[in-house]
């Protein structure tokens, strides 16, 4: 695996040519299978046992908080959600010192459950004073299996509309929480990027502040219910994601939607999870500043 900091490199002479990345997201995202994936990196000639570990997530680097930090409290809690699975499970975290009330932000992994680097993602919000919730979509079937192949073949299995519903009864039992301030935050990644953007549109009044990275936007025919705020975070390179914003811009514009779109050059989908390759450390950091910013705007009681 490349050092954290030259993520795009699988040894330091031999960097990793863009379609190797462009082929990891259609093979993440189902648009190839594993045998074409692998047949077209094997074309690059560089070798299967030196690039796919740079593509591969590995999690040992996605500590960025330890699950034992003082400064935290963690424990997964189960909720109802009638309209989806019949209950849901999550990864709920609180600042350790917290006194009274905190805003609340759901968390939303990608098409693969919920992984190490989501559950870390939770942590570093608790860190930064907000309660954090990462449901895991895979639950109905066990969890997350500890493999992201696996998991995004158990994600596929599940009915889509079930899991939606699993995550909007999320949003509302972590904003209904007894330690909730009663604002809504949510930040999502890829598939969570989609739920973020779905959120907005589905439950408007109820979400305060939604950060999408690198998601799709939610169906066209409930977009004129969006009301924002929305920071919508996008990686130049991304060109599947990237197809989608000009029309869904135009929506947000047409109905008046409050919204932030910055555009990170020279990345790829998923330059924010820093257990893989694609991981750019600048730009997550940048990005990361802006989120935590944006969500105390919002959702912080003056």
């Amino acid at each position: 695996m490349p050092a954290k900091n030259d993520p795009m490199q699988s040894e330091p002479w031999q960097p990793i040519p863009q379609e190797a990345f462009d082929w990891y997201d259609e093979y993440a995202h189902g648009v190839i299978d594993r045998r074409t994936y692998l047949a077209r990196l094997a074309t690059l000639g560089l070798g299967l046992s030196s690039i796919l570990p740079a593509l591969t997530p590995n999690y040992a680097l996605a500590e960025q908080v330890s699950f034992n930090d003082p400064e935290i409290k963690a424990q997964y809690v189960k909720f109802d959600s009638p309209k989806g699975h019949g209950e849901g499970r999550g990864y709920l975290v609180f600042p350790a010192e917290l006194k009274g009330n905190a805003p609340v932000v759901l968390v939303i992994h990608e098409n693969r459950g919920l992984n190490p680097y989501i559950e870390d993602v939770a942590r570093r919000l608790a860190k930064s004073g907000f309660i954090a919730f990462a449901p895991d979509a895979l639950y109905p079937l066990g969890g997350y299996p500890g493999n992201d192949d696996e998991g995004r073949a158990m994600q596929r299995t599940l009915d889509r509309a079930k899991i939606e519903q699993d995550f909007i009864a999320a949003a509302r039992f972590l904003k209904g929480h007894e330690r909730s301030n009663g604002k809504l935050g949510a930040v999502g990644f890829c598939f969570g990027g989609y739920t973020v953007n779905m959120l907005a549109a589905v439950m408007p009044g109820e979400l305060n502040a939604g950060v999408p990275f690198y998601g799709t936007p939610a169906a066209e025919e409930l977009r004129s219910t969006i009301k924002g705020p929305l920071m919508i975070q996008l990686a130049e390179l991304d060109k599947r994601v990237n197809e989608s914003w000009p029309e869904y811009e135009a929506d947000l514009k047409a109905n008046q939607v409050e919204y932030t779109m910055y555009m990170y050059p020279g990345c790829n989908h998923g330059f924010h999870n820093d257990s893989t390759g694609r991981y750019d450390e600048a730009n997550a950091e940048l990005t990361w500043e802006r989120t935590l910013a944006f969500f105390k705007q919002h959702l912080v009681e003056k």
